[in-house]
């Protein structure tokens, strides 16, 4: 828990501390700053497989327990709105973000030679496996675990899972303000900075404000389907809003989203079913959070988000991130695969999207949980009453 809650903190700090280091810090100690990153972003970058297949496998594997047509009707519903969330946040980043970052650039971050301090070391840490590789084979051992109902592949993947967690959670997570900061500090050193502050300002709004119009969206949609006012229902979930800007943690907040959800009139049944599994397979927050933040750093590179490249990234997504596990991060983390083979990020950009990312990772997980009762509303609507 004190990772949970202590996680944005220590972000803002380590951005803070790498902004004022960097700014004045001799050249020696940044390529000391740059050499650890170098290391953690090489671990990085051998880990992402590892989670791909521990997390993604599993959770097809399970997605095979339930009832068929339930299971059916929530899976379709909770990817179709993953996917209109992250469409939407497309089109309103696409459009906005271009005029309010024009004169921002980082191309120059590309070139090692353009001021930017060196590490001492290249420590390679190759990977098992590539992320395609990775993602099919999750697909294929997934789906084949689901089909099968194997006992004992499904047990391994769940302990294998688990240890990948750990690594998340007491590995990862942990360094990742130190990776920022020192990040941040060769930025400031090479005088690319301040070009990022302004982005997470402009970013962090623009987010916020989709995720209540996806959420306005979402029981709306619910509202009219179950004859009840939209508002009245976001009220009634608001509890499991605030509850999950604390945990960070959809799955840590299933408890309060499923009372919530049962007080907004869904059949026990349907909820006691749809809610813990939209915890893992809804992220509609999520989604928005992470095309906003790549349109970002994609700008601040000099190039041009193209839809055509992002629409694929964002029906991957909404598979991929059934790998985000209950940790905070745990969605960019899944989708560090993604960013690196479909939109082409480098370890520059990608740490800037986690910093990005989980500066706000509260918010998106409150999207997600609270959305989980509009879909839930959506799914009773077209299940029918047992009969006693």
């Amino acid at each position: 828990m004190k990772i949970q809650f202590g996680l944005l903190p220590r972000i803002v700090l380590a951005i803070v501390l790498g902004v004022l280091i960097g700014s004045f810090a001799p050249e020696a100690l940044v390529r000391v700053f740059a050499t650890f990153t170098g290391v953690f972003g090489g671990f990085l970058n051998f880990i992402v497989p590892l989670i791909i297949l521990g997390f993604i496998a599993p959770g097809i594997a399970k997605l095979g327990k339930g009832s068929g047509k339930l299971l059916g009707l929530a899976t379709a519903i909770a990817y179709l709105s993953t996917v209109v969330a992250g469409v939407l946040a497309f089109a309103a980043a696409s459009s906005i973000l271009p005029s309010l970052m024009e004169g921002g650039s980082l191309s120059n971050l590309d070139d090692p030679e353009n001021a930017l301090a060196e590490s001492f070391i290249a420590l390679e840490i190759p990977q098992l496996f590539g992320v395609m590789s990775a993602l099919i084979l999750a697909f294929l051992l997934g789906i084949g675990m689901a089909s099968t109902g194997s006992k004992t592949m499904a047990s391994f993947f769940e302990e294998f899972q688990q240890i990948i967690e750990k690594v998340i959670s007491y590995i990862i997570i942990p360094l990742l303000p130190f990776h920022i900061f020192g990040i941040f500090a060769n930025m400031a050193y090479g005088g690319a900075v301040f070009e990022i502050l302004s982005l997470f300002a402009v970013v962090f709004i623009l987010i916020i404000i989709m995720h209540w119009v996806m959420l306005t969206g979402q029981y709306t949609t619910a509202g009219l389907l179950q004859k009840k006012n939209p508002f009245a229902l976001i009220r009634t979930m608001l509890p499991a809003y605030f509850t999950a800007l604390g945990t960070q943690s959809s799955a840590a907040t299933i408890p309060v989203t499923l009372r919530q959800a049962r007080k907004t009139g869904v059949k026990e049944r349907v909820a006691d079913f749809t809610v813990p599994l939209f915890a893992t397979i809804h992220l509609s927050g999520s989604t928005i959070t992470l095309v906003t933040c790549a349109i970002g750093v994609i700008l601040l590179t000099g190039q041009a988000p193209s839809f055509g490249n992002f629409f694929p990234f964002i029906l991957m997504l909404g598979v991929t991130m059934i790998a985000a596990p209950g940790v905070p991060g745990g969605a960019v983390m899944a989708a560090i695969g993604l960013l690196e083979v479909m939109l082409g990020f480098d370890e520059t950009m990608v740490a800037l999207m986690i910093a990005l990312y989980l500066a706000q990772d509260s918010f998106g997980t409150a999207a997600n949980v609270t959305g989980d009762g509009a879909l839930a509303n959506i799914v009773d609507r077209f299940t029918p009453s047992q009969k006693a």
